[in-house]
């Protein structure tokens, strides 16, 4: 697992643990590997789960379905970051979201009363872990919040102008990249594709933004929150 180890360092759930802690940890978690196919489901809706997951390749993406197939995205992870883990945390709970694989990708899967029970080594970075699961959870329902944010706006305009200033804040510029295609970020905003693209044409023409693909340009004043660097 050691061709991973540069992946793993740059996940928060491994902040601040060493090559030699990471080697003792990983057995002691019970880690284990498994490569799926773009398009398949990793985890379904309904399954009880008790790992959480590590992407070392690739995407996934957090998918909450209707009964009639409408989609809403709820997350997107890449390598380093982890899904799951609310679920695992929580005895008895089976998931009300799907994960799917956006692209071929590569997981590690950590069982989670491995993580949350003291090994008996008792070795001192396991406390570490567990103090970075806790951060990790934070920033997961502060990402939730931030989500129910944009799509409480009662306009697909008020909607993305909610989304852009939030990624620019973040990004602490008014260039950035974003996660999803088209479609993709107008399942994660609870919108139609189309009038997502009609509303994005429109804010361009009137020259609120600029963009290409994933590629965005906010042309906002200089008098808002962000930094005199960014502007």
């Amino acid at each position: 697992m050691k061709e991973f180890f540069p992946v793993l360092h740059t996940a928060s759930l491994f902040s601040g643990i060493s090559d030699e802690e990471l080697a003792a940890m990983l057995s002691c978690l019970g880690a284990r590997i498994g490569t799926f196919p773009k398009g398949s489901r990793l985890l379904r809706a309904g399954d009880a789960v008790d790992e959480v997951g590590l992407v070392l390749a690739g995407s996934t993406l957090i998918v909450q379905e209707d009964i009639w197939g409408n989609r809403n995205i709820l997350s997107k992870t890449g390598p380093g970051q982890t899904f799951a883990e609310v679920f695992a945390c929580a005895p008895g709970a089976v998931l009300n979201v799907s994960v799917e694989a956006e692209s071929a990708v590569t997981v590690m899967f950590l069982h989670i009363k491995r993580v949350l029970s003291v090994c008996p080594s008792a070795c001192s970075h396991h406390s570490r872990i567990i103090r970075n699961l806790l951060g990790e959870l934070a920033e997961k329902n502060l990402r939730l919040n931030e989500k129910l944010t944009h799509m409480g706006q009662r306009t697909t305009r008020a909607k993305l102008m909610s989304y852009f200033s939030a990624e620019a804040q973040r990004r602490g510029g008014y260039e950035f990249d974003i996660p999803f295609s088209r479609q993709q970020l107008a399942d994660y905003l609870g919108v139609e594709r189309s009038g997502l693209s009609l509303e994005l044409g429109k804010m361009r023409d009137e020259g609120l933004l600029d963009f290409h693909k994933s590629h965005f340009l906010l042309k906002a004043p200089e008098t808002d929150d962000l930094p005199p660097s960014a502007r």
